[in-house]
């Protein structure tokens, strides 16, 4: 199932809603609609647009259906095409997918043979309609050609804002087909040519569709600067057809950029330019939402009693529903967050939570929309669940994975069906339990490239709706007699989820993925999958040509991660060495000990691990068995998951390019030890050297371009963070950050050049204080493509760093051509431990092997 992003998101030139959460209009400046006969007809089609926008989708289509009847008997070609139109956007909304096609086919064929200016303005939008109904269908390359047929043909109606929003879903479809660098030219071709307008109504509507889809795909920074641009231009002409719609995103923006005060003032400001009680109501709700996330219980509670009145003078409508299932997930945080659970005042909250999501099942039963009763009846499914009534808990959740399987509702499917597993496991159904937990898995998986950017409506947020899943299913099946085919499931499942993370990183579903079996890759490697669950840490072991196998220690996530944090922190300097060793011996026993003997009888040379959470922050070679530190048994390597390991890469006689500052540069200090570091390397590979001002963005960029290079060596300031715009490398004038990768790397990527084998970042560091600032290594070595990423996780050294790195490449390139990068690593990270003024693990094992270690 593709990507969402068409349906309420970017056809505001469709007739759709610019952005779901907001309101819905039908924007009148769409079309040049000219001579359209007027007859009392079209008093029925403007109420069906009223009760549209309103969120009542069945009622509009109602009275749709009867005008496009009436059209026809009276010969109004135009009219009827134009409102069968319409028609389709109501179906498509109620996910009755059959009557939305036949009624755009059969608007598309009434225009076809009509060149009328009008009748040309209304088959763009017929396109535009159409490639949204077939995005929304699994039909992404044909959406993509019918979103050209409509931008041909708002040029020829000479609609400039119709235009724009084909191109801008155009973008939506070639990212949901995994060509993300033609996306994100195309929207950055429309920022340049939109800024370059003179100031109007159109370009202030434009700015904000734009805005909001670089939002969706995860550009925030621009996006906030290109909705304030739309947002002032409005406030200078005094016109703009959603001013609280362009506040409310900005306000959304600065919230996930955790900038909340900014997006506290945005959500207020939006209540008071709202154009009505729906626009009123979601700024209000998203406010509510902040204060609940930032722990701000007096000024929830001081705001409850507004959106209660304000909800309960809604006519019903998806919206108005919507926003009663939406208050109520706030209320029930609110409840548990400010300490009421068990008191009066919390069971007085239950009942009207119950009250206010009766109230929402029944209207939506009222205008007849399923979607809206599925997810009103989930939400109160778990008010039940949370309040301990399991059967009525269980009873409405299934009732709900009824309706979402009539709709075809996969992401409602998800959420339900992860709430069934949860019930049942309460329950004690543990077959039961795993069954749903299966069924939710499977969804998320079939919406992978949605959950970037689902429609609002149902927005996944990633730590809370999804990742939960992955662990929880994991757990399930790992139990302390699980058989084989569990324990490979749970393996199958905790690779998925590192990927969903990646994917959740990169805000869109990038990664190819290509299973391998550890027999296939090195049989005498071992695979290590810590799993940090709620109660416990599970490991699962997988060795050559034996059954997977997997132990646990009994300990909570809470307590498993606070030695992972001092541990991280014992590898610095001044550190009480028997503290570092006795966490490091910890953790050992936890993660290799019950494998030890495993280990010697496979004769395993390789540890390979998958990490989990902040384990990905901990070098393993700094892990103590008591005598002595796992490197200097193993070579070791990271990998984000064996289905992404990279096949059929040859070594030959490598050629680098190696690049550097030594300088300080844009508040960074210098690295003296640099020149020293590249020279060395010289002495072993054949390179090309790129220092302080030749290492510019520009010259880096036309060498990748150039020239195919084995090794790419980056001695530089750099940070890996859990938030792309944090992670970066340093150039003398600039910065080069993930998304730059995959420009940098493009030749490579499609095979124009040789692919990098070996990626090296020697001076960078995970980011101080984020758990899963890793995320930002795996970005990097995957957006590359390089086979491997060796990469420091902090910055060490100068004279270590180089002295590991000559010795590393002399191993690699030496007369024993067999070594593996990963024992080529590990004999750097040795004779640096024999050396007495760098034995400290700080000086040695920050260095860590990323992908393939061959």
């Amino acid at each position: 199932m593709p990507c969402l992003f068409a349906l309420g998101l970017f056809l505001v030139t469709a007739g759709i809603p610019a952005f779901a959460q907001q309101g819905r209009t039908l924007n009148s400046h769409t079309f040049e609609l000219g001579k359209i006969v007027s007859t009392p007809r079209e008093t029925l089609s403007q109420q069906a647009r009223q009760l549209y926008e309103a969120g009542q989708f069945a009622e509009a289509a109602n009275l749709w259906r009867q005008a496009a009847d009436l059209y026809a008997q009276q010969g109004a070609i135009l009219n009827q095409a134009q409102t069968l139109n319409y028609l389709a956007t109501a179906y498509q909304e109620l996910g009755q997918w059959s009557r939305a096609e036949t009624a755009i086919e059969t608007s598309i064929n009434l225009l076809q043979k009509n060149n009328s200016s009008t009748a040309i303005a209304i088959l763009a939008q017929a396109l535009n309609n159409k490639g949204s109904l077939q995005l929304a269908r699994g039909q992404t390359e044909a959406a993509l050609e019918t979103w050209k047929q409509a931008e041909q043909n708002y040029a020829r109606a000479k609609n400039e804002i119709g235009k724009l929003g084909s191109r801008i879903n155009q973008a939506s479809a070639l990212q949901a087909l995994g060509q993300y660098r033609r996306s994100k030219t195309l929207l950055d071709q429309l920022v340049g040519e939109l800024k370059n307008q003179p100031d109007s109504p159109v370009k202030a509507d434009g700015l904000r569709s734009l805005g909001i889809a670089l939002q969706t795909i995860g550009d925030l920074l621009q996006s906030k600067e290109i909705l304030e641009q739309s947002w002032a231009i409005s406030q200078r002409l005094g016109a703009s057809s959603n001013p609280g719609e362009t506040l409310l995103s900005i306000g959304n923006i600065a919230r996930d950029l955790e900038e909340y005060e900014v997006a506290r003032a945005y959500y207020q400001a939006a209540k008071i330019r709202a154009k009505n009680a729906i626009a009123s109501i979601q700024a209000q709700l998203n406010l509510l939402s902040l204060f609940v996330q930032t722990k701000q219980w007096e000024a929830a509670r001081a705001l409850v009693p507004e959106i209660e009145s304000t909800i309960s003078n809604l006519s019903p409508s998806r919206a108005a529903i919507y926003a009663r299932v939406n208050f109520a997930e706030s209320l029930m945080q609110v409840s548990e967050g400010s300490g009421e659970l068990g008191s009066k005042s919390e069971r007085e909250s239950v009942t009207s939570v119950a009250q206010i999501l009766a109230t929402g099942v029944q209207q939506a039963q009222q205008i007849s929309d399923k979607r809206a009763e599925a997810y009103s009846l989930n939400q109160l499914g778990k008010l039940y669940e949370q309040n301990q009534q399991w059967q009525d808990a269980e009873n409405l959740t299934q009732q709900v994975l009824q309706i979402a399987q009539e709709i075809d509702a996969n992401d409602i499917t998800a959420r339900a069906a992860w709430q069934l597993g949860r019930i049942l496991e309460r329950q004690g159904d543990i077959t039961a339990s795993i069954a749903a937990y299966r069924n939710a898995y499977n969804n998320l998986q079939s919406l992978r490239s949605d959950l970037v950017a689902i429609n609002p409506d149902a927005q996944f947020n990633f730590r809370d709706d999804v990742e939960p899943v992955y662990r929880e299913f994991a757990s399930l099946l790992l139990q302390p007699n699980a058989n084989q085919e569990d324990i490979k499931q749970a393996r199958t499942v905790i690779e998925a989820l590192q990927l969903a993370e990646l994917d959740n990183f990169f805000r869109d579903a990038c990664l190819d993925i290509h299973p391998a079996q550890i027999d296939e890759i090195d049989t005498q490697a071992a695979v290590f999958y810590p799993i940090i669950l709620s109660d416990r840490l599970e490991v699962i072991l997988s060795l050559p040509k034996q059954p997977l196998r997997h132990y646990s220690t009994p300990l909570g996530a809470t307590q498993v991660e606070s030695i992972l944090q001092k541990m991280y922190s014992s590898l610095y300097l001044g550190y009480s060495s028997p503290e570092r060793l006795r966490f490091s011996q910890q953790i050992y026993d936890w993660v290799i000990k019950p494998a030890a003997a495993d280990l010697n009888n496979s004769k395993i040379t390789t540890l390979v691990f998958v990490p989990d959470g902040f384990l990905r922050n901990l070098p393993m070679a700094a892990l103590y068995d008591g005598k002595q530190y796992l490197v200097e048994k193993y070579a070791l390597a990271l990998s984000s998951g064996l289905q992404l390991f990279p096949q059929g890469l040859q070594r030959q006689k490598p050629t680098a390019l190696t690049v550097g500052l030594t300088e300080a540069r844009q508040g960074f200090s210098a690295l003296p030890g640099v020149l020293v570091e590249l020279k060395q390397i010289a002495v072993e590979l054949n390179s090309k050297i790129l220092l302080d001002k030749q290492f510019t963005r520009q010259t880096f960029q036309q060498q990748m371009n150039a020239t195919s290079f084995e090794i790419v060596h980056l001695a530089t300031h750099g940070q890996f963070s859990s938030n792309p715009e944090e992670t970066f490398l340093l150039t003398w004038d600039d910065r080069i950050n993930i998304q730059d990768f995959d420009q940098f790397f493009q030749k490579r990527r499609v095979g124009i050049l040789k692919p990098i084998e070996l990626l090296v970042l020697s001076a960078c560091q995970t980011a101080s204080g984020d758990k899963r600032a890793a995320l930002g290594l795996a970005g990097l070595a995957l957006r590359s493509g390089a086979s491997s990423t060796l990469a420091s996780l902090w910055s060490v050294n100068d004279e270590s760093t180089a002295n590991l790195m000559s010795e590393f490449y002399r191993q690699l390139t030496g007369s024993n051509s067999s070594i593996t990068k990963a024992e080529a690593l590990r004999q750097a990270q040795l004779a640096l431990l024999k050396n007495p003024l760098f034995d400290h693990p700080y000086f040695w094992a920050s260095f860590v092997l990323v992908g393939n270690w061959l």
